[in-house]
């Protein structure tokens, strides 16, 4: 919308909007535009207005077909390289046919959809702006008349506009200027048939604008690769009738697949891990320029297809959602490449080019952000990496297992944690405990926390004089923030446990009857809340068999009307009478946290199955730690394996179980790239081998497959089959921050 009033001198130089819209300004503007647009054929025509202040040209008024408009810049620099910019430095009119040509021999390059031809609009001293029309690409360079003819409308716009100012009109664009629709009824936008009702005046255009604009809504919702990937295949693919997409950024040199969709086999091949020099379609267009070209020249075409012709159109991304309508784009600004794949020759008229060039702003836009946003919850998840235990300590009689989901409603990290503290004699604690918020002062505070109860309870404290003096010392520490906590002392000896809370949702506890129960202690006050008196705490027994549950509140939801009733049913999910896998457990429970989407709170689920005694002998345990990238890693294992089981007289299973180690071992070392521990249970009538890693799931792209291809996050290849054929029963399962392996294998009767 264009504004004017008459309030003060050379108000028309400051470019800010007035409250009043003169009705004679805008038809002195759209009167030029109309008559520019129809003697130069043109397919928009525009004017800009000079605002001195921010130094720059403001799009005032604009008229032509829809796709052609939104090509337009809404403002641009008096320095910059485009044609209404250096028509008005130079005084004289400026021609733009293409913002970055191709080299001399440059093969697959289109030229830019419009020619831009401006004029000045000056009058004297006074500078008001440029009159610009685009032209279709097909008349190439403007001839000599259509310059002297712009510039005599300029001109005739100067002197209106002139004659505005001397009656106190200010003349300066609104932020948003106004567009006119095409007055033709002949369609003039040249797009490809199949956009709208063909022959009705429109139709192609506002066909055209629809999956735009749906893409700027769905893009505008994504937050992860997987979403922008969706929005990318049902508003662009799926439109353009494209066979695959393909969705690419660069990193330390080397362009990395983010994710694709539809027969992308070969695309992705080319492209994943190439570097940004290569001699590729890809890589030159992340160098900034758009490719169209046919697959029998791309080394991406599939060499099982060959005979069938296609076309490939390969789009940079730009990381602040830049068109490409402006000058030469600088190579650091580009984040990315777009990839589509056509069935058979396919041209590009100039609306479509522009439509293609419109949404790969958008998506380039959406990827930054996107990948910001998971750069942000990998340092996050770093941090509590660093922060939560890598591994959990081995006890004779107690099993133990847990599980941490992160909130997806925030990138920051929370101050969720857990602990299995290993005592003297056959004494262990179990904690759980969450600090307010979500930032890096939680975690730092949670980090501080924790350890003030491991070392507290190392000391032998008991666990209400753990948790009053952790309280006293985060009060000492004025951080501000308070804590929640609950701490478990268990003693297999004698069957007796003693729980203290802070606030902290009391842990449950599951008889091996299937009934479920809370572990009942005072609530005291949180960590960090001045207490009325000590913490209090409550001794309970247990018997073999039992599992217990710790938790934070993330885990029920933040909408559970009745938490604790929703605890327990999430406990007491396994029918009654059989011994608990207790991985498989942590996995069903887990898996009834609300969806991602909804999730608004850190989870944590800390699982201990007191497995006791069968008469005087206690269940066989061994583990073993291997440190990452230890060549002899897997040969350590086949011997503590072999060790471990000729010292329980089970040297029959040691064959079998040796290989299934080498192959699990071996596996969590190449693709985990972490730590590994190992670890040998010998139970009455089966063996268990666990092999748990301290890292998260490696990356891989994300796919987002229309028929022939799977996301494939799973345990695969030769040695995950021998294991499969091997067990009884084999399962991975996250763990913490990484996950564990485990299989059984049955003891024969003798």
């Amino acid at each position: 919308m264009v504004t004017s009033s008459s309030p003060g001198k050379d108000q028309h130089l400051s470019g800010e909007p007035t409250d009043i819209h003169d009705a004679g300004l805008a038809e002195v503007l759209h009167h030029a535009v109309r008559e520019a647009k129809k003697r130069l054929s043109a397919v928009a025509a525009a004017v800009y207005l000079l605002d001195e202040g921010r130094g720059e040209l403001r799009l005032a008024l604009a008229a032509g077909s829809q796709l052609s408009l939104y090509t337009m810049p809404g403002r641009m620099g008096l320095d910059g390289y485009g044609a209404s910019a250096r028509a008005l430095r130079s005084g004289k009119a400026a021609v733009l046919v293409d913002p970055d040509p191709a080299d001399p021999g440059q093969k697959h390059v289109l030229p830019y959809p419009y020619v831009a031809l401006s004029a000045p609009v000056i009058a004297g001293d006074q500078r008001f702006g440029a009159l610009t029309v685009l032209c279709l690409e097909d008349r190439g360079s403007c001839r000599p008349a259509d310059g002297l003819a712009l510039v005599e409308i300029g001109d005739k716009l100067a002197n209106a506009l002139t004659m505005l100012v001397k009656d106190g009109i200010t003349v300066a664009a609104d932020p948003m200027p106004m567009l006119i629709p095409p007055e033709s009824t002949t369609d003039v936008c040249g797009c490809t048939a199949g956009w709208g009702v063909q022959g009705v005046p429109g139709s192609a255009g506002t066909s055209m604008m629809y999956p735009l604009r749906r893409l700027s809504v769905l893009l505008n919702r994504a937050t992860t690769v997987d979403e922008v990937v969706g929005a990318a295949q049902y508003c662009m693919m799926d439109p353009l009738r494209a066979q695959a997409l393909v969705l690419a950024t660069a990193s330390e040199g080397r362009l990395w697949v983010l994710g694709h969709s539809g027969a992308s086999s070969g695309m992705v091949r080319s492209i994943h891990g190439a570097r940004v020099e290569d001699r590729i379609p890809a890589a030159e267009a992340f160098r900034g320029r758009p490719l169209y070209m046919s697959a029998d020249s791309s080394p991406s075409a599939d060499p099982l297809s060959v005979d069938e012709p296609r076309t490939e159109v390969y789009l940079p991304l730009i990381g602040n959602g830049q068109l490409l309508d402006l000058p030469v784009v600088e190579s650091g600004r580009v984040v990315g490449v777009c990839c589509l794949t056509f069935s058979g020759p396919h041209s590009f008229p100039p609306e479509e080019r522009a439509l293609l060039g419109m949404m790969a702003g958008m998506l380039g836009a959406a990827v930054e952000r996107v990948e910001l946003n998971q750069q942000q919850r990998a340092v996050a998840e770093c941090l509590q990496r660093f922060l939560l235990p890598s591994r959990l300590s081995h006890l004779p009689q107690l099993a133990t297992t847990a599980r941490y989901r992160p909130a997806t409603v925030t990138s920051k990290v929370g101050g969720d944690w857990y602990d299995v503290i290993k005592l003297a004699d056959d004494r262990a604690v179990l904690v759980v405990g969450d600090v307010e918020g979500h930032a890096m002062e939680s975690s730092a505070v949670m980090g501080q926390v924790r350890t003030a109860v491991a070392s507290y309870a190392t000391e032998g404290h008991r666990p209400a004089a753990v948790i009053d003096r952790t309280g006293r010392l985060l009060i000492g520490l004025d951080t501000g923030l308070t804590a929640t906590c609950c701490v478990v002392a268990l003693d297999t000896s004698d069957h007796t446990l003693e729980v203290a809370l802070a606030g902290h949702p009391a842990p449950l506890v599951r008889r091996p009857d299937g009934s479920v129960y809370a572990l009942e202690a005072p609530a005291n006050v949180p960590l960090g809340v001045c207490a009325p008196g000590p913490y209090q705490g409550c001794e309970h027994t247990f018997e073999a068999g039992s599992v217990l549950m710790l938790y934070t509140d993330g885990l029920v939801g933040w909408d559970a009307a009745d938490p604790e009733a929703r605890a327990q049913a999430l406990l007491g999910s396994e029918s009654p009478g059989s011994t608990p896998d207790l991985e498989q457990l942590a996995d069903e429970v887990i898996a009834e946290v609300s969806a991602p989407q909804q999730r608004r709170d850190d989870a944590v689920l800390l699982l201990a199955l007191y497995e006791g005694t069968q008469g005087t002998d206690r269940p066989h345990v061994g583990s073993l730690h291997i440190q990452r990238r230890d060549l002899r890693g897997v040969r350590t294992a086949r011997a503590f394996v072999h060790d471990q089981l000729d010292s329980w007289g089970l040297d029959d299973l040691s064959e079998a179980l040796e290989l299934a180690a080498s192959e699990m071992v071996t596996n969590a070392l190449i693709h985990a790239g972490s730590d590994v521990d190992v670890r040998l249970r010998a139970f009455p009538d089966h063996v268990r081998l666990e092999v748990r890693d301290s890292d998260s799931n490696p990356p891989v792209p994300s796919p987002l497959s229309l028929s022939e291809e799977d996301n494939a996050e799973a345990e695969h290849g030769r040695g995950m089959l021998i294991v499969e054929s091997l067990a009884e029963m084999w399962n991975s399962s996250p763990n913490g921050q990484g996950k564990t392996v485990s299989l059984n294998l049955p003891i024969s009767p003798h």
